[in-house]
């Protein structure tokens, strides 16, 4: 383990939220903006990961980009070793993340997670399965459209899926996502369209399971923890089988209540490995670091499809990627601190400096 270090946590806030430009104490709870809805008894993530830093002998604070200038250069300014970067946009701008990974690396400052090539390519997803296909990663047959104009398209088949280009956090999906005709296909990519000024992503529907893996580690030695499935098979018959915004995160709905992940089961050891090594593929397609999630289908065939890649993907304890951890042996608090480990050592100049 690295030497004690001073560690900004870094969060993004919506100006709504009036919140201050830099934070020494502990975050607020309820977080406006955020796109993952939680109970308010819930912690943050940011404060989990506060509360694992000081219990690994570090000095974090808090640092918010709310969407103002002084925030920017609040943090150019800011005495730090490293950024514990949580950030998913900048006011307000889900685009905007890979342009945060960008100003820290311009001022030299070491972060935790993907940077700025690996959240490009992850949050475009049509770029994304470009890549994936150039690496010989299965992924399902895709279109996109926007406003009359088609970027690109393989032929596809019935039933689709319909999504927004460039969205994460199930945003843009909902029960009227999968489509079964020309007239529904229509209908949902002008919704696409209208609803989040988007392009629409128009890919082949998978029937299978649902699988995340939840992977560790840099390209050269990424390591594929425990895999966790989504069980979607109590949704109700007609209901499309599918991780909709409803059942990720409206707590309310009879969606959320039916369905829950849990550590994949029943799975065959080649199939473990086949899931494992697609995944790690992904991984390193996009490069992504540190840590990541790379969501599959399986088919009933045995057919593994790469759905969409996730860098940085929430830390929440009762998430996924904390679940897998879990599973793996690993404590909160020892998850926190390899990922600490594993950002520091991208910056071998600023260890030494530490003296570690």
């Amino acid at each position: 383990m690295v030497e004690k270090l001073r560690i900004a946590v870094l969060y993004d806030a919506w100006e709504e939220e009036n919140t201050a430009a830099v934070l020494d104490e502990p975050a607020p709870r309820k977080k406006a903006g955020s796109r993952k809805k939680k109970e308010k008894k819930d912690k943050e993530d940011r404060e989990e990961i506060f509360e694992s830093l000081m219990k690994l002998g570090h000095e974090p604070f808090y640092h918010v980009l709310d969407g103002r200038v002084q925030s920017l250069h609040a943090l150019a300014k800011c005495d730090v070793d490293l950024v514990f970067n949580l950030t998913e946009s900048y006011a307000g701008d889900d685009s905007m993340d890979m342009n945060i990974a960008a100003y820290l690396d311009l001022l030299r400052l070491p972060y935790t997670g993907g940077g700025p090539h690996a959240q490009l390519l992850a949050q475009d997803k049509a770029l994304a399965k470009k890549m994936f296909a150039f690496h010989g990663i299965r992924t399902p047959y895709f279109a996109t459209a926007y406003r009359g104009n088609i970027d690109h398209a393989h032929d596809i088949e019935f039933p689709l899926i319909v999504k927004p280009l460039k969205e994460d956090g199930s945003i843009g999906i909902d029960a009227e996502s999968v489509v079964n005709t020309v007239k529904e296909l229509m209908e949902r990519v002008e919704y696409i369209q209208n609803e989040f000024d988007s392009a629409a992503l128009i890919e082949e529907y998978i029937a299978g399971r649902e699988v995340y893996a939840a992977i560790l580690g840099s390209a050269e030695n990424a390591q594929v923890l425990p895999l966790v499935e989504l069980d979607l098979s109590k949704l109700p018959n007609g209901t499309p089988k599918i991780a909709s915004y409803d059942v990720k995160f409206e707590k309310d709905t009879e969606a959320y209540r039916l369905t829950k992940s849990h550590l994949a089961e029943d799975l065959e050891e080649k199939t473990i490995r086949h899931l494992s090594d697609t995944a790690v593929a992904a991984y390193r397609a996009l490069k992504l670091r540190d840590y990541g999630r790379i969501d599959m289908r399986l088919s009933a065939k045995g057919e593994v499809y790469v759905i969409e890649a996730n860098p940085n993907p929430w830390l929440s304890s009762k998430q996924e990627f904390v679940m897998a951890a879990k599973a793996s042996g690993r404590s909160y608090t020892q998850l926190i601190g390899e990922i600490v480990d594993m950002a520091m050592a991208r910056n071998p100049q600023r260890q030494k400096l530490l003296g570690s």
